[in-house]
C-alpha cells in the first residue's frame, strides 16, 4: 500500500533516502525523469511537439532533466524558463547545465508570455512543485493563466499541477492538466474532488524509494492498489458449498424504489454470495421474485414500505446484513432501522435511506460498532456530521465519525475513502467519471454485504468491495463511456475476479 505523507516530509523523506542510499540529490531526481520519461515514451509519439514549462526550483529541475531525456530520445522539445533562474536550486542549475546546447530553451518574460505562440501538441508542466503555500503571483500565474486557454493540447503536470498545494484546497489559479505524473506516491490535495478538474488522470511512478522510508513520517494516510487488494481475499476449496459463500439478507425497497433493492441483491450474488434474500414490502414480491429468481424473497406487514417485526433469532440465521437502498426515510422505515439496530449485532452494511434515517435520528448511531460500515455520498454524509466548506474537512470529518462510533465509514466519491476506527484512512485508485450513474452506490452495498457474509473481516470487506466496484466500472464502462449504468457494473463484477486471479 503506498502511504501518503505531507508535503512538508517529502524532503526529509528524499533526505534519508538519499543518505541511506549513498547516492546524490541529482540522481534521485534522474530516477524521477526517468520514470516520467518511461511513461511518456509508451503514450506519444517522436514526431509530437512538446514544449516543457520550468520553474527555478526542484519542479523544474525535474523538467529540465525531462527535457533532456526526452530530447536524446528523438524527441522534439522545447524548454520554456520563468522564474529566477540565477538563483535555482542547486539541482536545476546542474540540470540546466547539462541541456544539450542544440536543444532551444527560452527564457520567458511576461510580455513574452502574451504573445509568444505555443504552438505544441504537448504542454508538461514543471513550473511550481509540492512546496507551494501561497497563490500563484507574476510571470507563474500569467503563463499558467496561458496555458490553461490553450485548446487541441495534451498537457501533463509534473508531481503535482503547479498552484496546487500539496496538503490544503487551492487559493486562485492552477495548472490545469489531463494527466498528473505523481512521483511514489499521490500527493493528498491531488484526491480532493475540488482539485479533479487540475489534475486530471491521475498516475503515480515509482522512482525507487522502498516503503520502510515512509514509516516515520506516516499519518495513517494509504493509496489502494491492485497487489494491497488481492491478498485480503479469502480462498475456497473444491468441497466448498454454497453455505460456506455466506447467507446475506439485504433489506430496502419501497413503492417506485424497488430497483436499487434487486440492483444490490444483485451484486451480492456476482460477487460470490452462496444465498442471497431479499426483504422488502410486500409490493416487491412479484418484481423481485420474476426479476432475480436466484434470490429468496421475504416480506415485511407493510405494502409499499418495509415494515414488519425484526427479531435476533430470525436475524441471526444470516451471516452479514445490507439495508437501505430503497428503503424510503418515512416514520415506519425508521422504526423499522431503529428495530433492526437494536437486535442485530452482526456484520453489517447502512447505505442510502438507511443512512438518512441515521442523520434524522441521530440516537440511533448509539447502536454503531466495529461490525458495522456505512456508505455514504458526499450529501449523505454532510446530512450525518453537518455541511463541510472542503473535502480536507469532509475527510478529516469522516475520520472523526469512524472513531468515534467506533464503525467503518466509507466516504463515496472519486478516489472513495475508507476512515477506520483506529484512525487510518484507505483512499482508493479504481473507478472513473462513467460510475456517476443511479445505483452504482447500491452496487457497492450488495458486494461489500457479499464479502462480509462470505467471512471476510470488515476491513477487508470495505477494502475488497471498494476496490473490485471501481474496477468493475472501468470494465463496464471501457466501451459504453457515458451510456454505463449501474446493471453494467454489476455484470463485470466477475470479471473483476479475472483480473486480480482469485479463483
Amino acid at each position: 500500500m503506498l502511504e501518503i505523507i505531507s508535503g512538508r516530509s517529502v524532503k526529509k523523506l528524499d533526505a534519508d533516502f538519499i543518505s541511506d542510499r549513498g547516492i546524490t540529490s541529482h540522481r534521485l531526481m534522474e530516477n524521477a525523469a526517468q520514470a516520467f520519461c518511461d511513461w511518456f515514451e509508451k503514450k506519444y509519439h517522436r514526431n509530437d511537439r512538446i514544449g516543457i514549462c520550468c520553474g527555478h526550483g526542484n519542479n523544474g529541475g525535474d523538467g529540465l532533466a525531462i527535457a533532456r531525456l526526452l530530447w536524446r530520445k528523438g524527441f522534439d522539445v522545447v524548454v520554456f524558463l520563468v522564474g529566477d533562474h540565477d538563483n535555482a536550486s542547486a539541482d536545476c542549475r546542474l540540470n540546466r547545465e547539462l541541456l544539450p546546447d542544440k536543444l532551444p530553451a527560452v527564457s520567458l518574460t511576461e510580455e513574452d508570455i502574451q504573445h509568444i505562440e505555443f504552438d505544441f501538441d504537448v504542454i508538461i508542466d514543471a513550473l511550481l512543485g509540492i512546496g507551494v503555500n501561497r497563490p500563484l503571483s507574476g510571470d507563474f500565474l500569467a503563463l499558467v493563466k496561458r496555458l490553461n486557454r490553450l485548446i487541441h493540447v495534451n498537457k501533463i503536470a509534473v508531481d503535482i499541477p503547479s498552484g496546487l498545494p500539496s496538503d490544503e484546497c487551492v487559493e486562485g489559479d492552477a495548472f490545469i492538466a489531463d494527466i498528473t505524473i505523481s512521483f511514489q506516491f499521490p500527493k493528498y490535495s491531488l484526491l480532493f474532488p475540488e482539485h479533479a478538474g487540475f489534475v486530471g488522470h491521475l498516475k503515480v511512478a515509482n522512482i525507487g524509494i522502498s516503503q520502510p522510508f515512509f514509516g516515520q513520517f506516516s499519518e495513517g494516510k494509504y493509496y489502494l492498489q491492485y497487489k494491497d487488494v488481492a491478498k485480503r481475499h479469502l480462498r475456497f476449496g473444491r468441497f466448498s458449498h454454497k453455505g460456506d459463500f455466506g447467507k446475506v439478507l439485504v433489506c430496502g425497497g419501497s413503492y417506485g424504489s424497488m430497483g436499487a433493492l434487486k440492483m444490490a441483491a444483485t451484486a451480492s450474488l456476482r460477487t460470490g454470495s452462496g444465498l442471497v434474500t431479499c426483504l422488502a414490502p410486500k409490493c416487491g414480491m412479484g418484481i423481485l421474485q420474476s426479476s432475480l429468481p436466484e434470490a429468496q424473497v421475504l416480506t415485511g406487514e407493510g405494502e409499499n414500505e418495509l415494515a414488519g417485526s425484526v427479531d435476533s433469532e430470525s436475524l441471526s440465521r444470516f451471516d452479514a446484513i445490507g439495508i437501505g437502498p430503497g428503503m424510503g426515510t418515512s416514520q415506519t422505515s425508521s422504526c423499522f432501522l431503529g428495530k433492526f439496530l437494536e437486535n442485530y449485532k452482526g456484520p453489517l452494511v447502512i447505505d442510502a435511506d438507511g443512512i438518512n434515517i441515521l442523520a434524522k435520528q441521530p440516537g440511533l448511531l448509539n447502536y454503531l460498532n466495529e461490525n458495522v460500515i456505512l456508505t455514504p455520498h458526499v450529501k449523505e454524509f454532510e446530512r450525518l456530521v453537518g455541511p463541510c466548506q472542503n473535502h480536507k474537512e469532509r475527510l478529516d470529518k469522516a475520520l472523526e465519525f469512524s472513531m468515534k462510533h467506533g464503525c467503518i465509514l466509507i466516504l463515496k466519491g472519486a478516489h472513495t475513502a475508507i476512515s477506520l476506527p483506529n484512525g487510518k484512512q484507505y483512499f482508493n485508485s479504481t473507478g472513473n467519471k462513467h460510475m456517476a450513474t443511479g445505483g452504482s452506490g447500491d452496487v457497492l452495498t450488495g458486494m461489500i454485504t457479499s464479502f462480509l457474509g462470505q467471512g471476510y473481516s470488515v476491513e477487508n470487506a470495505a477494502v475488497c468491495g471498494v476496490y473490485q466496484h471501481g474496477l468493475a466500472g472501468q470494465i463496464a464502462s471501457k466501451n459504453r463511456l457515458r451510456g454505463t449504468i449501474a446493471s453494467d457494473i454489476v455484470e463485470a463484477i466477475p470479471r473483476t475476479y479475472i483480473l486480480l486471479k482469485i479463483d
